[in-house]
């Protein structure tokens, strides 16, 4: 009979570390990441200096169309990081493709864009026809689904380059938005509102952690997904593989109530809130909703702090909400699910976002 990693037997077990793991000690080093992009945002904002302030460091980035100044392109690109290496030890492709558009959907609904067409990028060390058939065919679904035109591609493959068996997926997704319907996070100040809607898992963020904590790059990995773990009511794979939850229509529904949104990807809760929070205010999440089996499965088996669990993970929280109470209300109504996460206060020192745990 197998133990369940969270139990007692466990914490006396052999596999217990003496330290718990971080996202730096699974290879990824997130600090790093930020202070690159700030440099890069410096170097381009001076390169480019003739754009709009909000062209760059958001979720989306905009392009006012010439010669008509009510019209504004947002464009976003990104990937699923190796949750893919998760999906090719079960040989279950077709939920990736849905990933990477409901992400990018994601990042563009942020500034309350229409996504209207996508182009994607597959590459891997050698070519696996059917592996990427199923792929890209889950993305050809997805953008269906949501009315998106997949315009193309970029198949390459590339040994030396790409581990053999792996692959990596990309997308790059355009929209257009109305000025007078931009959610700019402008006039976000103490008083206002933060409300969260809850994740379906990790969505696509933390896998190299993950990774790492249940050992998936050593032998017997698909028999550790295949597991079934009473707390998550299914197995390790299965939980790991559920789809990057779209959040579309909850913006279309609310976004002539809110301030600003965030998408909760990587950099969890902290690091994406921060990102529409002006520096003269900071945002205090109080941490009183349940956070997903997942989530606490995830910290018990590789000892990983609270602290850094919420700078990796969305926690239960995929989207976050900025308003006025005023209005708070009005969208609870609209979104019965959402839940209050905290608020905006005057600003404390240089903490954009503030953690406090009941």
């Amino acid at each position: 009979m197998t133990r369940d990693p969270v139990s007692p037997e466990l914490n006396r077990g052999p596999e217990i570390r003496s330290e718990g793991l971080t996202y730096r000690s699974a290879g990824v080093d997130i600090a790093a990441a930020d202070r690159l992009k700030r440099r890069l945002g410096e170097r381009i904002r001076e390169l480019f200096g003739g754009l709009p302030a909000r062209s760059f460091g958001q979720f989306a980035g905009l392009y006012p169309l010439p010669g008509l100044p009510e019209k504004i392109l947002a464009a976003t690109v990104d990937g699923v990081g190796t949750k893919t290496r998760v999906a090719a030890l079960l040989g279950k492709f077709d939920g990736l493709g849905r990933d990477l558009v409901h992400h990018c959907i994601n990042d563009l609904a942020t500034c309350g864009a229409q996504p209207l067409f996508m182009l994607d990028y597959y590459g891997t060390g050698r070519l696996n026809p059917e592996a990427a058939e199923a792929v890209i065919a889950g993305v050809a679904a997805a953008c269906r689904d949501w009315d998106i035109a997949l315009l193309g591609g970029e198949t390459a493959e590339m040994p030396g380059i790409y581990v053999e068996g792996e692959f990596d997926l990309v997308g790059c997704l355009i929209g257009l938005v109305d000025q007078d319907s931009l959610i700019t996070g402008a006039g976000i100040g103490p008083g206002d509102i933060i409300l969260g809607l809850p994740s379906d898992g990790l969505h696509t963020n933390g896998y190299s952690l993950v990774r790492k904590v249940f050992g998936l790059d050593l032998a017997g990995a698909t028999g550790t997904l295949n597991r079934h773990y009473p707390e998550l009511g299914q197995t390790l794979g299965e939980a790991l593989l559920r789809p990057h939850r779209c959040y579309l229509n909850e913006v279309r529904r609310v976004r002539r109530l809110v301030k600003g949104v965030a998408h909760i990807t990587g950099g969890g809760i902290p690091g994406n809130v921060a990102r529409v929070i002006p520096e003269s205010a900071t945002a205090v999440i109080r941490v009183s909703w349940e956070v997903p089996p997942i989530f606490r499965l995830i910290a018990a088996t590789g000892r990983v702090s609270q602290a850094e669990m919420f700078r990796v993970f969305n926690m239960g929280v995929g989207l976050a909400f900025i308003t006025d109470p005023d209005r708070a209300q009005a969208l609870l109504r609209e979104l019965p699910e959402a839940f209050p996460i905290g608020e905006v206060v005057p600003a404390e020192g240089d903490e954009r976002v503030k953690l406090l745990h009941d």
